[in-house]
């Protein structure tokens, strides 16, 4: 199998706003929107939504199996692993195991993340 496709649409557009997911205990702040699925082997594309104010300090750090990459689409995001504001058309291919986070939204921002769970350690 391979991930799922789908035909062009603009995720960021108003009308497309009931696509989004929230992701739980985030209090709204933070949404996804999963862009395409590979369900045999679990890797995915999705956009993270970081409204004005969001901060994954309660969830702590995290890191992953496998590696992902993650491109800035709007906005900016502060990482405190890396103590450093990611902006607009940043990216980072990051390997399995790297620690990342906490996140702090100071303005909206949204994340594309390419994630490779077919290639975990």
């Amino acid at each position: 199998m391979s991930k799922s496709t789908i035909t062009y649409f603009n995720a960021l557009k108003s009308e497309n706003e009931d696509k989004w997911e929230i992701l739980e205990d985030s209090d709204g702040l933070i949404e996804f929107l999963t862009l395409a699925m590979d369900e045999e082997t679990g890797d995915y594309t999705r956009l993270t939504r970081f409204k004005k104010g969001a901060d994954t300090k309660a969830f702590g750090t995290t890191s992953h199996t496998y590696p992902e990459e993650v491109f800035i689409v709007t906005g900016r995001l502060y990482d405190a692993a890396f103590d450093q504001w990611l902006e607009q058309g940043d990216y980072a291919s990051r390997p399995p195991g790297e620690v990342h986070g906490h996140f702090i939204a100071e303005e909206e921002c949204v994340v594309l993340e390419v994630s490779f769970p077919s290639q975990s350690i």
